[in-house]
């Protein structure tokens, strides 16, 4: 079903595959490591490989995602995770991409909303993206894996972000390229927009109840207007 423009009051985004151009990192990444065998592949593409061998991984990626949550470790783990990061002195590289237009559309849409960063990224890492392409000051909050005891697809975090923002949570829209963000904005009442510029098919996105599917999260500016 379209969304129902008049009801949305505060707009909630997730980062990995959303704002973050995930895919392309890791791509970049895995050919890196692959170019010493280059000699080993069809036409020696190693970029298009890493490209297939990661679209290849992203179902069973998402199961690993949300398999924290769903045996009741997501505390947990963030947790060590953290307690890591502060006793072997980690710092976050930035090294992470933008979706293309992403900036310019959420400087379009923070002029009629509020935005929520709504993200399973432990807040470290989380912050360093944020801060990498001066995006912090557009969100009202930012609601990450240690925010809430339970993650996405929990609806804590957007039921937090709400609360946040000022807004009921059915005054809000749920902006993600994963079923992990579809089902937690279903879940808190929200209404829901799936992306395909992230870890998401379009198919999987629909049968999770998206409201509206974009091939970019570009384009949620003229959505909305």
């Amino acid at each position: 079903m379209p969304l129902d423009l008049p009801r949305i009051r505060a707009l909630c985004f997730d980062v990995d595959g959303t704002l973050s151009d995930t895919d392309d990192l890791f791509v970049e990444n895995l050919a890196r490591l692959l170019q010493p065998f280059h000699f080993l592949f069809p036409r020696k593409n190693v970029k298009r490989v890493a490209r297939r061998v990661v679209m290849a991984t992203e179902a069973p990626a998402n199961f690993l995602i949300g398999l924290p949550d769903i045996i009741g470790l997501d505390d947990k783990m963030a947790a060590l995770i953290d307690l890591a990061y502060r006793t072997l002195g980690h710092k976050p590289k930035k090294n992470f991409l933008l979706v293309p237009g992403v900036k310019e559309m959420l400087q379009e849409v923070s002029k009629c909303y509020p935005l929520a960063v709504v993200s399973a990224r432990d807040g470290r890492t989380t912050n360093v993206f944020l801060e990498q392409f001066g995006l912090l000051p557009l969100f009202r909050c930012v609601a990450t894996s240690q925010t809430c005891k339970h993650t996405k697809p929990f609806p804590a975090p957007i039921l937090w972000a709400a609360q946040q923002m000022g807004v009921p949570t059915e005054a809000c829209l749920m902006v993600g390229d994963t079923t992990v963000d579809i089902r937690a904005g279903k879940a808190a009442g929200a209404q829901t927009v799936g992306v395909l510029c992230g870890f998401g098919e379009e198919d999987e996105l629909r049968r999770r109840g998206a409201d509206l599917i974009l091939p970019s999260t570009a384009g949620l500016a003229e959505a909305l207007s």
